[in-house]
């Protein structure tokens, strides 16, 4: 029976839709992993075409994507001790700890932001600039509504969890989207590799 309950597993696993919807969600990671893929291959291919504008050293501020990066990785150690918190049945530490991890992805994007601002504004860093400001834009951009949209989910997941507390159903999202979140940091580590630090250094 779907709603039948094995209390050997961990809450999000106890019954067989969770089950199937974790597994269904790892699936959908493989197409987003396919879809960054895409992205990653297209800005390699792009990045030194800059047609006369601006490249990756005209623009990259390592102040700003160390700070990225910082809030990135740790917003990603805070979703861990959710899913720690949820996993002891703690409700109050499971909430705190989403809610800090929401301020630090906040944080990252609005340094993201920042810099396109910045990009645009002084340097006349655009899509339309060239093939690499193309790429680039698309790469970040795409890493960036991901994170916003992980952060909408994350707010209407805490009002869920207000209102209903921790059952299988609302462990079994904060599961996923702790998948979700760790996701975001891992491309977010292949971005700081492979576009900033290999850009200042290429």
């Amino acid at each position: 029976m779907g709603g039948h309950l094995d209390k050997s597993l961990p809450l999000e696993y106890q019954d067989h839709q969770g089950r199937m919807n974790i597994l269904g969600f790892w699936i959908f990671l493989g197409a987003e992993i396919a879809l960054f893929s895409t992205l990653f291959v297209t800005y390699l291919t792009y990045h030194t075409r800059t047609a006369g504008g601006p490249g990756p050293q005209d623009l990259y501020i390592v102040e700003t994507f160390m700070i990225q990066t910082v809030l990135l990785l740790v917003s990603s150690f805070t979703m861990g001790i959710v899913v720690w918190h949820m996993r002891n049945n703690n409700l109050k530490g499971l909430i705190t700890w989403l809610v800090i991890t929401l301020l630090l992805g906040a944080g990252f994007l609005y340094y993201e932001i920042e810099e396109f601002i910045l990009y645009a504004a002084h340097e006349g860093a655009t899509m339309q600039t060239s093939a690499f400001l193309s790429s680039f834009f698309a790469l970040l951009g795409t890493h960036g509504l991901h994170v916003t949209m992980g952060i909408g989910w994350a707010i209407l997941l805490i009002i869920q969890l207000v209102k209903r507390g921790l059952t299988p159903v609302t462990a079994r999202k904060v599961f996923i989207i702790g998948l979700y979140w760790h996701f975001l940091d891992v491309v977010w580590i292949f971005i700081f590799t492979y576009v900033y630090l290999n850009g200042l250094v290429g």
